[in-house]
Protein backbone atom coordinates (compact mmCIF):
# COMPACT_ATOMS: atom_id res chain seq x y z
CA UNK A 1 0.00 0.00 0.00
CA UNK A 2 1.20 3.20 -1.16
CA UNK A 3 0.99 5.92 1.81
CA UNK A 4 -0.36 9.41 -0.26
CA UNK A 5 1.66 11.93 -1.22
CA UNK A 6 -0.95 14.56 0.85
CA UNK A 7 0.41 12.69 3.94
CA UNK A 8 3.94 13.65 5.42
CA UNK A 9 5.45 11.83 7.97
CA UNK A 10 7.19 14.60 10.75
CA UNK A 11 10.04 14.01 13.36
CA UNK A 12 8.90 16.06 15.91
CA UNK A 13 10.19 17.48 19.48
CA UNK A 14 13.20 14.72 18.45
CA UNK A 15 16.62 15.78 21.16
CA UNK A 16 19.53 13.99 21.84
CA UNK A 17 19.79 13.26 25.23
CA UNK A 18 22.55 12.67 27.30
CA UNK A 19 24.18 13.54 30.96
CA UNK A 20 25.77 16.70 30.64
CA UNK A 21 27.45 16.20 34.01
CA UNK A 22 30.47 14.58 33.23
CA UNK A 23 31.61 11.99 31.56
CA UNK A 24 30.53 8.41 32.70
CA UNK A 25 31.87 5.13 31.93
CA UNK A 26 28.76 2.26 32.42
CA UNK A 27 31.03 -0.56 32.65
CA UNK A 28 33.79 -0.46 34.78
CA UNK A 29 35.63 -3.51 34.20
CA UNK A 30 35.26 -3.60 30.38
CA UNK A 31 38.20 -2.88 27.93
CA UNK A 32 39.09 0.75 26.77
CA UNK A 33 37.38 0.10 23.34
CA UNK A 34 34.76 -1.65 24.77
CA UNK A 35 33.64 1.36 27.51
CA UNK A 36 30.20 2.97 26.74
CA UNK A 37 29.46 6.20 27.32
CA UNK A 38 26.49 8.88 28.14
CA UNK A 39 28.33 11.86 28.07
CA UNK A 40 32.11 12.98 26.72
CA UNK A 41 33.84 16.05 26.17
CA UNK A 42 33.22 16.13 22.35
CA UNK A 43 29.95 14.97 21.58
CA UNK A 44 29.25 12.84 18.67
CA UNK A 45 28.32 15.16 15.48
CA UNK A 46 26.08 13.71 12.32
CA UNK A 47 27.40 14.85 9.35
CA UNK A 48 25.99 18.19 8.60
CA UNK A 49 24.93 18.41 12.04
CA UNK A 50 21.89 17.89 14.16
CA UNK A 51 19.55 19.55 12.31
CA UNK A 52 20.70 17.64 9.15
CA UNK A 53 19.88 14.80 11.17
CA UNK A 54 16.65 15.39 11.76
CA UNK A 55 16.25 16.12 8.32
CA UNK A 56 17.44 12.95 7.46
CA UNK A 57 14.87 10.50 9.53
CA UNK A 58 12.09 12.97 8.05
CA UNK A 59 13.01 12.18 5.07
CA UNK A 60 13.53 8.10 5.35
CA UNK A 61 10.76 7.57 7.78
CA UNK A 62 7.90 5.57 6.60
CA UNK A 63 4.25 5.61 8.04
CA UNK A 64 3.83 1.90 8.59
CA UNK A 65 0.68 1.15 6.51
CA UNK A 66 -1.63 -0.62 9.58
CA UNK A 67 -0.77 2.31 11.86
CA UNK A 68 -2.13 4.55 9.17
CA UNK A 69 -5.31 2.48 8.70
CA UNK A 70 -5.49 3.20 12.37
CA UNK A 71 -4.73 6.75 12.64
CA UNK A 72 -2.10 5.87 15.26
CA UNK A 73 -0.04 8.74 16.31
CA UNK A 74 2.82 8.96 18.98
CA UNK A 75 5.87 8.74 19.94
CA UNK A 76 8.92 5.71 19.60
CA UNK A 77 11.73 6.10 22.14
CA UNK A 78 14.94 4.68 20.86
CA UNK A 79 18.57 4.02 22.58
CA UNK A 80 21.28 3.53 20.13
CA UNK A 81 25.21 3.79 20.05
CA UNK A 82 27.49 6.04 17.98
CA UNK A 83 31.19 3.13 17.73
CA UNK A 84 34.67 4.60 17.86
CA UNK A 85 34.33 5.00 14.29
CA UNK A 86 31.09 6.61 13.82
CA UNK A 87 28.81 4.01 13.04
CA UNK A 88 25.52 3.63 14.63
CA UNK A 89 24.86 0.08 16.79
CA UNK A 90 22.79 -1.52 19.14
CA UNK A 91 19.77 0.57 17.95
CA UNK A 92 16.76 -0.73 20.06
CA UNK A 93 13.27 0.87 20.86
CA UNK A 94 12.42 1.60 24.56
CA UNK A 95 9.06 3.05 24.88
CA UNK A 96 6.63 1.33 21.84
CA UNK A 97 3.55 2.02 19.62
CA UNK A 98 3.19 -1.13 17.73
CA UNK A 99 2.00 -1.57 14.23
CA UNK A 100 5.28 -1.39 13.03
CA UNK A 101 6.56 1.95 14.19
CA UNK A 102 9.05 0.85 16.19
CA UNK A 103 10.38 -1.50 13.78
CA UNK A 104 10.41 1.68 11.41
CA UNK A 105 12.08 4.18 13.09
CA UNK A 106 15.04 1.54 14.00
CA UNK A 107 15.53 0.31 10.34
CA UNK A 108 16.00 4.13 9.53
CA UNK A 109 18.02 5.13 12.23
CA UNK A 110 20.15 1.88 12.23
CA UNK A 111 20.83 2.81 8.31
CA UNK A 112 22.21 6.26 9.20
CA UNK A 113 25.46 7.51 7.78
CA UNK A 114 28.27 7.50 9.66
CA UNK A 115 29.02 10.55 12.56
CA UNK A 116 32.15 12.00 13.39
CA UNK A 117 33.05 9.88 16.46
CA UNK A 118 32.63 10.95 20.33
CA UNK A 119 35.69 12.31 21.74
CA UNK A 120 37.40 11.47 25.25
CA UNK A 121 40.51 12.31 26.41
CA UNK A 122 41.78 12.44 23.02
CA UNK A 123 40.75 9.46 21.86
CA UNK A 124 37.03 8.13 19.85
CA UNK A 125 34.83 6.36 22.50
CA UNK A 126 31.58 5.11 21.93
CA UNK A 127 28.69 7.09 23.12
CA UNK A 128 25.29 5.95 23.87
CA UNK A 129 21.66 8.08 22.65
CA UNK A 130 18.38 7.85 23.31
CA UNK A 131 16.16 9.96 21.29
CA UNK A 132 11.98 10.23 20.85
CA UNK A 133 10.66 10.23 17.11
CA UNK A 134 6.95 11.03 17.00
CA UNK A 135 5.34 9.69 14.15
CA UNK A 136 1.86 12.15 13.00
CA UNK A 137 0.21 12.82 9.66
CA UNK A 138 -0.37 16.35 8.49
CA UNK A 139 -1.25 17.72 5.47
CA UNK A 140 1.38 20.06 3.64
CA UNK A 141 -0.43 23.17 5.67
CA UNK A 142 0.85 21.35 8.43
CA UNK A 143 -3.21 20.54 9.81
CA UNK A 144 -3.60 17.46 10.39
CA UNK A 145 -5.00 15.33 7.41
CA UNK A 146 -6.89 12.54 9.52
CA UNK A 147 -7.63 14.34 12.97
CA UNK A 148 -11.34 12.99 13.19
CA UNK A 149 -12.08 9.36 13.69
CA UNK A 150 -10.79 5.97 12.12
CA UNK A 151 -13.71 4.53 10.67
CA UNK A 152 -14.15 0.44 11.35
CA UNK A 153 -15.91 0.07 7.86
CA UNK A 154 -12.52 1.25 6.93
CA UNK A 155 -10.93 -1.19 8.69
CA UNK A 156 -13.06 -4.21 7.80
CA UNK A 157 -12.20 -3.36 4.01
CA UNK A 158 -8.46 -3.64 4.22
CA UNK A 159 -6.46 -6.61 3.80
CA UNK A 160 -5.36 -6.76 7.56
CA UNK A 161 -7.34 -8.25 10.57
CA UNK A 162 -8.05 -6.52 13.57
CA UNK A 163 -8.93 -7.64 17.10
CA UNK A 164 -9.82 -5.36 20.05
CA UNK A 165 -8.64 -5.40 23.32
CA UNK A 166 -11.15 -3.38 26.12
CA UNK A 167 -11.62 -3.30 29.44
CA UNK A 168 -9.51 -6.25 29.84
CA UNK A 169 -11.19 -8.09 27.32
CA UNK A 170 -10.71 -9.25 23.43
CA UNK A 171 -13.06 -8.33 20.99
CA UNK A 172 -13.58 -9.14 17.39
CA UNK A 173 -14.30 -6.31 15.54
CA UNK A 174 -17.35 -6.55 14.58
CA UNK A 175 -18.26 -6.61 18.48
CA UNK A 176 -15.89 -3.86 19.60
CA UNK A 177 -18.07 -1.95 17.07
CA UNK A 178 -20.98 -2.78 19.15
CA UNK A 179 -18.78 -0.76 22.39
CA UNK A 180 -16.96 2.04 19.88
CA UNK A 181 -19.73 2.98 17.58
CA UNK A 182 -18.77 3.16 13.60
CA UNK A 183 -15.85 5.07 14.43
CA UNK A 184 -13.73 5.81 17.29
CA UNK A 185 -11.40 8.63 18.44
CA UNK A 186 -7.38 7.27 17.61
CA UNK A 187 -6.12 8.82 20.45
CA UNK A 188 -7.47 5.84 23.00
CA UNK A 189 -5.49 3.54 20.95
CA UNK A 190 -2.52 2.61 23.34
CA UNK A 191 -1.00 0.17 21.62
CA UNK A 192 -1.16 -2.62 18.32
CA UNK A 193 0.31 -6.00 18.47
CA UNK A 194 0.36 -8.46 16.53
CA UNK A 195 -2.99 -11.02 17.42
CA UNK A 196 -1.62 -14.35 18.58
CA UNK A 197 -5.36 -16.07 19.29
CA UNK A 198 -6.66 -18.29 16.73
CA UNK A 199 -9.85 -17.23 17.66
CA UNK A 200 -9.36 -13.83 16.12
CA UNK A 201 -7.39 -15.25 13.05
CA UNK A 202 -8.77 -14.51 9.53
CA UNK A 203 -7.41 -16.60 6.72
CA UNK A 204 -8.38 -14.03 4.41
CA UNK A 205 -6.68 -11.45 6.26
CA UNK A 206 -2.77 -10.89 5.71
CA UNK A 207 -1.99 -10.63 9.19
CA UNK A 208 -4.21 -10.08 12.69
CA UNK A 209 -3.56 -7.53 15.07
CA UNK A 210 -4.90 -6.28 18.66
CA UNK A 211 -5.73 -3.20 18.90
CA UNK A 212 -5.55 -1.97 22.90
CA UNK A 213 -7.83 0.73 24.65
CA UNK A 214 -6.66 2.74 27.12
CA UNK A 215 -8.36 2.22 30.31
CA UNK A 216 -10.15 5.54 30.84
Amino acid sequence: MTIPKTFTVLLIGVALYSQRTYAQDTSKNASAQSKLFVAVEQEPVFPGGVQQFYKYIASNLQYPVVAHLLGLTGKVYLTFVIDRDGTVTDVKPLKCLGAGCESEAVRVVSMSPKWQPGIQKGRPVRVMYTIPISFDFRTENGILANPDKTSMKKLQKSEYGFAFFIKGKTYSLDDAQGILGKSFDPSIIATVEPCADPKYLLADKKETYLVVIKNN
